[in-house]
């Protein structure tokens, strides 16, 4: 059976051939430990890292690469700002609409005796700024905000939440593990303080990646210490980047992987990915939207939604959606909450979630023809 991937934000997949071309390069002819030595070897993998960071830069319009930092994942790049910039007696604003990435460590945050506001979104997964800038206070230390939903696919105005957070002195992370390398991001006019990102899912690098822009380290507390090859006479931290936030050895092979996802958006244009993601989005619609029993959440509208379309089917639950669309189609998709509870809270479908499905680069226009159909087909049989 032809296997139809739609999880894409989950992880995309597939990756660019050069991806695993150079992954497997550095397991073959090089795998020396970065900043650990002074061999060819050890030198080849920090150009690698190096190189990776300048092509990161590139794509975000960055000057400076050493404000580009890695991470596992973006889960980590946002509790390293989360944890390392809010103290007890803070106040910190977020939306209706975050990843558990962002709510479970403000959940701890609160236990800890700091104020968490939750702005709601809309039932389409948009946030109205005029509420965030309302809720603005004196103490307020982080605004935190996706990008893109990762239910809905809406899409935040986070250019005009940052001109907010910038008039009033508060710091502005962005959530953009569904909008790096989907999206066109200009960390340069961007006025965000630290933008998050998943090097596995638009990025198109291999999981165990991701990305964390910094503008200024000062006020931000390690979430780790410990080896960074650098000032190793000294037993307290480095205090500057990249060396104050990466601790230990990083994931050379997944990095120098995600380089290479990275140069193949820097030679297609990342304009033309979200063209591209629009169109299909489109395509989509025109189809599902024919048959009124299949409701479709989100903006519906690609200008202000990426790739992402969560559905639900009344009288059949997600799970059996989704397991329908696995055994007998050969379609791959998500169902559930999304780890994303409180998304669901806001466009009303919590508990049971939706089958959510997600497209990317490599997604061709016969596979939304097909999988559109299939649903039509699944809705009528009911």
């Amino acid at each position: 059976m032809k296997v139809r991937y739609f999880d894409n934000a989950a992880t995309s997949w597939p990756k660019p051939k050069k991806v695993l071309k150079k992954m497997a390069y550095y397991f073959d002819s090089c795998g020396g430990n970065p900043g650990r030595s002074g061999h060819r070897r050890s030198i080849e993998a920090g150009r690698m890292i190096l190189e990776t960071r300048e092509l990161a830069a590139e794509l975000f319009h960055l000057a400076d690469p050493s404000h580009i930092l890695f991470t596992k994942n973006a889960t980590e790049a946002l509790n390293t700002v989360i944890m390392g910039t809010c103290r007890k007696g803070d106040h910190i604003i977020t939306t209706s609409m975050e990843h558990n990435s962002v709510l479970r460590p403000l959940s701890f945050l609160k236990e800890q005796g700091c104020e968490v506001e939750i702005i709601p979104a809309s039932k389409t997964g948009r946030v109205d700024q005029r509420l965030l800038e309302k809720a603005v206070r004196k103490n307020t230390r982080l605004v935190i905000c996706t990008h893109g939903s990762n239910v809905t696919g809406a899409v935040n105005e986070i250019e005009s939440i940052g001109t907010i957070c910038r008039k009033a002195g508060v710091r502005f992370l962005v959530d953009a593990a569904q909008t790096a390398g989907v999206i066109p991001l200009n960390f340069s006019e961007l006025s965000a303080d630290f933008v998050a990102a998943a090097g596995h899912k638009g990025l198109l690098g291999p999981q165990g990646t991701g990305v964390l822009y910094v503008r200024d380290n000062e006020n931000i507390v390690p979430l780790t210490r410990g080896g960074t090859g650098s000032l190793s006479d000294r037993e307290i931290q480095p205090d500057f980047l990249p060396d104050k936030l990466e601790s230990g050895t990083l994931n050379v092979i997944g990095i120098a992987g995600l380089g290479e996802g990275i140069r193949f958006l820097l030679e297609r244009g990342v304009d033309q990915v979200w063209e591209y993601e629009g169109r299909l989005l489109d395509l989509f619609l025109d189809i599902l939207t024919e048959n009124s029993s299949i409701q479709c959440f989100g903006p519906l509208d690609k200008r202000f939604q990426t790739g992402v379309l969560s559905i639900r089917i009344p009288g059949i639950s997600p799970s059996e959606i989704g397991e329908c669309l696995d055994r007998e189609y050969g379609i791959l998709t998500r169902i559930g909450l999304h780890c994303a509870p409180a998304a669901h809270r806001t466009i009303g479908t919590f508990p049971e979630g939706t089958v959510r499905l997600s497209w990317g680069s490599f997604t061709r226009e016969k596979d939304i023809l097909y999988t559109a159909k299939t649903l039509k087909r699944i809705a009528r049989s009911l």
